[in-house]
């Protein structure tokens, strides 16, 4: 065999390994994935002051009731497509929320969490769920508290979108 030869099979050897390697792993770690965006059913998003999460919406049942200016309680019909629920896994998991605790409300001031606003969001996957309770006041992880502000800035947003269609 030539010296370039030797180089070449060495290279194909170490190169080929690694690849078939990176195939195995990787194939197993996406079998393993714990949420994946196809199994996505619903998602249940809740908000309001306190402990009275009074501004509701469910994806299952299409259904947003929410408190309006005049404090009267307004219930309409928002649709998101298979799209919009994909889109906000995709969002979800670039933002760490799986990795999120599920109760995010310990604050300072016991006062101050019965009257700040509380953020609840639930994704609902075919054999799973995900369950988020969040304070703005939370006194924890600041890069924490401000991925799951965005999530939820996101959801919001995609629920503005869909009611305006």
């Amino acid at each position: 065999m030539s010296r370039r030869s030797k180089a070449i099979f060495l290279g194909v050897s170490i190169f080929g390994s690694f690849l078939i390697y990176s195939v195995f792993y990787y194939s197993q770690m996406l079998k393993k994935a714990p949420y994946r965006s196809y199994e996505l059913e619903s998602i249940v998003f809740k908000y309001g002051q306190g402990e009275e999460l009074v501004n509701h919406f469910d994806s299952r049942t299409q259904t947003y009731s929410y408190i309006n200016r005049n404090d009267s309680l307004v219930s309409d019909t928002i649709r998101l497509n298979k799209d919009d629920l994909i889109y906000i896994h995709h969002k979800a998991a670039a933002l760490g929320f799986w990795n999120f605790p599920d109760d995010m409300t310990q604050t300072n001031d016991p006062l101050d969490a019965q009257n700040s606003t509380r953020f609840y969001l639930e994704f609902n996957y075919k054999e799973k769920s995900k369950k988020l309770l969040l304070d703005v006041n939370y006194n924890g992880n600041p890069k924490l508290l401000q991925s799951a502000k965005s999530l939820i800035e996101e959801v919001q947003r995609l629920l503005n979108d869909a009611s305006d269609r």
